[in-house]
């Protein structure tokens, strides 16, 4: 039996991530079953199941691959050393590429309010936030050797609330529509200002 090459593994496990993420943003999270990835996929159950045991297994995954992503871009954002109110805007906008009804952050939403019932999501998602807040680590220690942070900052108190401006400015804007970016940058300058 001839062996199956690297490139052809890595092809069927991405079309089963592919075929989850449809599922996941099109029923739910919880509302979709492994047969309904399987058929999604357009695979046996055998071949999915040789990639993947669970469904909790494509969802970090998919975490994974998304949060790794988003860390790479967060990182080259961070090594430029941008002024903070630049940094701010920048993780902002990375946000907004990501709301868009197929980004990133629908999918995201649903990760997080698994996370909350499934124990087992909820460690993913721990998991997947710690390497997320490095970056704004990096963002802090910058606007200390900057002056515009006091010497004595705590950075991972500061790197916790700017991390928190991600979700928190990626929630307002999937579900009410608002604030723009601008709006919501004003609101930052004006907390970071006064």
């Amino acid at each position: 039996m001839p062996r199956v090459s690297e490139d052809h593994l890595t092809a069927r496990r991405e079309q089963i991530l592919a075929a989850a993420r449809r599922c996941f943003l099109r029923n739910g999270l919880h509302n979709t079953s492994m047969q309904d990835l399987i058929r999604e996929a357009g695979l046996s159950v055998g071949a999915v199941y040789r990639y993947f045991k669970s469904k909790d297994e494509i969802i970090n995954a998919i975490s994974q691959t998304v949060a790794g992503a988003l860390v790479v871009q967060l990182d080259e954002l961070a090594a430029r050393k941008l002024p903070l109110l630049e940094a701010v805007s920048g993780v902002l906008d990375l946000i907004d590429r990501q709301l868009h009804p197929d980004g990133n952050f629908p999918l995201g939403l649903q990760v997080w309010s698994e996370a909350v019932l499934n124990p087992a999501i909820g460690t993913i998602v721990r998991n997947r936030y710690l390497e997320l807040r490095e970056p704004f680590r990096a963002i802090t220690r910058t606007a200390v050797e900057r002056g515009e942070l006091p010497p004595d900052t705590d950075v991972e108190a500061v790197a916790a609330v700017l991390f928190g401006l991600l979700p928190g400015y990626g929630l307002q804007r999937q579900l009410v529509g608002f604030p723009d970016k601008d709006t919501y940058l004003a609101g930052v300058i004006t907390l970071l200002t006064r």
